[in-house]
């Protein structure tokens, strides 16, 4: 796995645009990129995404942020919910 890319991407269903909308909480002005159909297909859009502001950040000398940490609290499921998270329907990816 490239290590540029353990940023955590925040996967969100939205009833509004009937469809899961992807965002990057750790850079600046990304709240929703890309999106999917799908929670898959999701996860798929996000990754390329991630991959392309990385390489944009990159091509312009501007400095990749921090990760953030994501701890995770159990909500006895056995999907792990990230606390970081408000919204009962959005997961972290």
């Amino acid at each position: 796995m490239n290590n540029n890319l353990r940023y955590p991407i925040i996967i969100k269903w939205s009833d509004e645009d009937d469809c899961f909308l992807v965002g990057f909480p750790d850079f600046p002005e990304q709240e929703w990129r890309t999106h999917g159909d799908t929670y898959e297909e999701a996860v798929k859009n996000g990754i390329e995404a991630l991959e392309s502001l990385i390489i944009s950040y990159q091509s312009t000398g501007d400095s990749l942020p921090i990760p953030s940490i994501i701890s995770y609290q159990s909500t006895g499921d056995s999907l792990p919910i990230p606390s970081i998270i408000s919204s009962d329907n959005a997961y972290a990816a």
